[in-house]
């Protein structure tokens, strides 16, 4: 090994540690300036190849490349600097380093001060162990095998559901995607998840919103991801969705349902909480001037499901949904044309085509309301049309005021 990269690594570390407390530094002084130049000269010297200008502005970008190559430097050196073992471990380990150096020139600014900082904050004598690269190689590797098996499985139809086509292992590998979207991307706040039970049935009555129903998948997700017990939620979707070749079997396999009486008291008989949005097809269509102004509950049929079961309904008020696609118009002709239940027109589609079915990123609040109880009336009380009216309305009227209570709160729909 030549002497240039061990000086290039004490002069890297030097450099280093004078800047411990922020990596970039955005206002350097004028000798910082001129060393750090002279650094990136002899780095031009060196027979690697020199990194790439990364895009930021004036002393900021070339500080911000010539600290981030030192550092990797550095431990490049390092690394080559140990006793070479059998299989030459730490040679390819060094080669991963210089790689590395590489790709953080075309990373976004965020992106490099993020990557330096972990590096500074994480880098020591363990990362420099060969077993420790032998483990983490292990790992990559049974993830890879594991993944493989799983897809052969599937091909070969070794798989299991249940009944009505929940697939655990499916609903699985879609979590990532769902804990981002409501982690990151919509910020959902859920407000009162005590109320619904650690076990047991029960039925949740949500307002229905937003052109594509993220709505129910996030109700599911809070359930899921946020309350103690980690429930998972059937929802009941609309009939039409049933009819269509790919998307009915993916909703059956996410544990999605069809909106039928039948399925949903087959469901609640076996204490498990179900979904069920009685807007239908006029609350997901609903044009943008009547957001969270809720529909007709049509005729109380979810309620008689809750009587007759003895399950409780839990009232649940979604803010945030309504704006993600903005609904501006229904063009009734295509959608006949096409055989949907609407078209939707919105600022982005169709204008821009399938992105236009990117939703925007609106913050979400969901409110699992107090449960209103139902055992009480016993399975003959699902015959008396009052009792099933006045519950239909008091479910409703409890959903709109707490929409209205939380909108008043809210300064604008992304924050």
């Amino acid at each position: 090994m030549s002497d240039q990269p061990k000086k290039r690594g004490r002069r890297a570390a030097s450099a280093a540690d004078e800047n411990e407390q922020q990596i970039p530094i955005v206002e350097a002084k004028a000798a910082e300036a001129t060393s750090e130049a002279t650094v990136a000269d002899e780095h031009e010297v060196a027979a690697e190849a020199p990194i790439e200008v990364i895009n930021l502005e004036g002393d900021v970008r070339r500080n911000s490349q010539t600290r981030i190559d030192s550092l990797l430097s550095a431990l490049e050196s390092e690394i080559r600097a140990l006793p070479p073992s059998e299989d030459e471990r730490e040679s390819a380990i060094a080669e991963v380093i210089h790689l590395i150096r590489e790709s953080l020139t075309r990373w976004p600014k965020k992106v490099i001060e993020m990557a330096v900082n972990t590096l500074k904050a994480n880098i020591n004598s363990d990362y420099l162990d060969a077993d420790f690269w032998k483990g983490i190689g292990l790992v990559l590797r049974y993830q890879l095998d594991a993944n493989a098996d799983m897809v052969k499985r599937r091909w070969r139809g070794d798989y299991a559901v249940d009944e009505f086509g929940l697939d655990y292992e499916l609903l699985d590998l879609a979590k990532p995607l769902l804990l981002f979207m409501y982690k990151k991307y919509w910020r959902v706040e859920a407000i009162g998840l005590e109320n619904v039970p650690d076990s047991g049935r029960a039925l949740l009555v949500c307002n229905h919103s937003g052109v594509l129903p993220w709505d129910g998948a996030m109700v599911g997700a809070a359930l899921n991801f946020e309350h103690e017990a980690g429930r998972v939620l059937r929802n009941l979707h609309l009939s039409w969705f049933s009819s269509l070749p790919f998307i009915s079997p993916l909703l059956s396999r996410l544990g999605q349902v069809q909106a039928l009486p039948a399925n949903a008291e087959a469901l609640l008989e076996r204490d498990e909480l179900v979904g069920v949005f009685p807007e239908g097809l006029k609350g997901v269509g609903k044009l943008y001037k009547d957001r969270y102004r809720l529909a007709r509950f049509g005729r109380g049929g979810f309620v008689k499901v809750a009587v007759k079961t003895g399950a409780p309904i839990i009232p649940v008020s979604i803010i945030g949904g309504e704006e993600i696609h903005p609904h501006l118009h229904n063009a009734k002709g295509f959608a006949k044309l096409l055989g949907f239940p609407y078209f939707p027109i919105t600022p982005t589609f169709p204008w821009f085509g399938p992105l236009g079915l990117i939703p925007l990123p609106t913050k979400w609040t969901i409110v699992f309301g107090e449960p209103i109880d139902t055992e009480q009336y016993g399975a003959k009380g699902a015959e008396d049309p009052l009792l099933i009216s006045q519950l239909t309305e008091q479910v409703r009227t409890t959903i709109q005021n707490t929409l209205l209570d939380k909108l008043k709160d809210r300064s604008n729909i992304f924050m």
